[in-house]
């Protein structure tokens, strides 16, 4: 399994991967005129976060992509995992495996990040498995919000 960062030219693959995770997920349709700027936008500014891809047999066959999260309390940056997606003929091949041992490496090799954090919806109870068997846990923290713009939350 290859990793390697997204560009725009994976703006495709990218996009029909979030509508596939946003569908299997949350029976949600993501809007196009939000999605693809929107990935663009990470696409082109490293600041607001990267994706990276696995790839076997020379195609795209999952990804994950970080943002960053300053924290005052550990003078330091959480990586949060976010839009993660694998093929369904790939899940099980060691995709995510790959994805998430490229991140914690790069996390551990640089002194200003304190840390991965993701965000699983609570009845996905196969992924939180997945992400316990790589050291995860849940926090003690939950997750409020106010959305603004996008698709509605169904909980």
């Amino acid at each position: 399994m290859r990793i390697r960062d997204a560009t725009v030219t994976d703006l495709e693959f990218i996009a029909g991967a979030n509508q596939a995770l946003a569908q299997e997920t949350e029976k949600m349709v993501l809007d196009q005129v939000l999605l693809l700027p929107g990935i663009r936008a990470v696409l082109e500014d490293p600041a607001l976060g990267r994706y990276y891809l696995a790839e076997a047999d020379g195609r795209p066959v999952g990804q994950l992509m970080t943002t960053y999260e300053w924290s005052d309390w550990r003078n330091g940056v959480f990586l949060w995992i976010q839009s993660v997606y694998v093929l369904p003929e790939y899940r099980g091949s060691g995709a995510f495996r790959s994805l998430f041992g490229h991140l914690a490496e790069f996390a551990r090799a640089d002194s200003r990040i304190c840390g991965i954090r993701l965000y699983v919806d609570r009845s996905n109870e196969r992924a939180q498995e997945v992400y316990a068997r790589f050291g995860m846990h849940r926090s003690n923290y939950g997750v409020m919000e106010s959305v603004f713009r996008g698709p509605e939350s169904h909980g």
